[in-house]
């Protein structure tokens, strides 16, 4: 019996899978549902000879026949209540456009929900808060993630206005968008950029302006992940400091940003080991936030590096 209530729940879900994308590949399905593609070929089978319109091509994958769809969409309550938490967290990490549009399709996904589930939701929204630590999109630009989709689908440049850090005012820059990516607390942009012939990644907070251009890409892009997947080669540099034991805790929300290895007991404290990829740059400043309660072991150019910043602050403070 549970048998048959999961194979009715997969296929229903896989009309929905059906229902929401133009293409849905065979293979997408097996490893969503975590089954074989025999039955995924079997459940198509099944909703087929139910009468749903599946069209398909070898290679390509399913489809629904243009103009099908589904009855209203029943949700249950665990399901409506996920809505609290996607609302919340979209109005924090997402530009304030997609952010208005958001909350419209989340209004039409509520108004079809039992009056019970409705009071559900109204009794818990205003107990549940997200705060991000900083603004990760620029309050003058709310429409940048907008733009950037559509410049996406439609595969034409974006002109962004970029202030990078150490200049005084943002320079024009005509990029043409791999895919945005959220790391770190900070949105990113995975682009080809015109002035310097090559791959580089923007930050949203400092886009100053942005808007979508009529110029078609000039090149064919690798996939997003191809270059995410890049940062396993950068070179990295071993670094060994030694924490107090009463901070150790506070440092585990970044420390695997900075490349961290391992850690263990010694006389001198809990020794921290790290593979860092910019260990003068990233990983002396996270160390100079709680430096007093530390000490580097290796390398010696880290040393020097933190003592040279030191060194500028002391002067500054004079």
């Amino acid at each position: 019996m549970v048998e048959t209530m999961n194979k009715f729940d997969r296929i229903v879900s896989i009309l929905i899978q059906l229902q929401s994308r133009r293409i849905v590949k065979a293979q997408d399905l097996a490893d969503r549902f975590d089954v074989s593609l025999r039955t995924i070929y079997r459940d198509i089978r099944s909703l087929q000879t139910a009468g749903v319109p599946i069209s398909s091509e070898a290679g390509i994958g399913y489809e629904l026949v243009e103009g099908y769809r589904l009855p209203p969409v029943m949700f249950t309550r665990e399901e409506a209540s996920s809505f609290v938490a996607a609302e919340k967290l979209m109005q924090k990490f997402i530009d304030k456009r997609l952010g208005d549009h958001f909350a419209s399709a989340i209004a039409k996904m509520k108004a079809v929900l039992r009056m019970a589930d409705k009071d559900w939701i109204s009794s818990i929204e205003a107990q549940v808060q997200v705060r991000p630590g900083q603004s990760i999109f620029n309050e003058k630009v709310p429409e940048a993630m907008s733009v950037l989709f559509d410049s996406l689908a439609q595969k034409v440049q974006v002109e962004i206005r970029y202030q990078k850090i150490g200049s005084s005012e943002p320079a024009i820059r005509k990029i043409e968008p791999v895919g945005v990516f959220h790391e770190n607390d900070f949105w990113y942009i995975m682009a080809y950029c015109h002035l310097r012939n090559d791959y580089r990644r923007f930050r949203t907070d400092r886009i100053h302006g942005i808007k979508k251009t009529d110029v078609p890409f000039i090149k064919e892009h690798p996939e997003l992940n191809s270059f995410l997947n890049q940062s396993t080669d950068v070179p990295r540099t071993k670094v060994r400091i030694a924490v107090d034991p009463k901070i150790v805790r506070y440092l585990q929300w970044n420390r695997n940003h900075h490349g961290f290895m391992e850690e263990k007991k010694t006389p001198e404290g809990i020794e921290m080991t790290f593979m860092s990829r910019y260990p003068e740059s990233d990983f002396a400043r996270w160390f100079m936030g709680f430096g007093d309660y530390a000490k580097i072991l290796e390398p010696e150019s880290l040393k020097a590096c933190v003592r040279s910043i030191v060194e500028k602050q002391l002067e500054n403070l004079k």
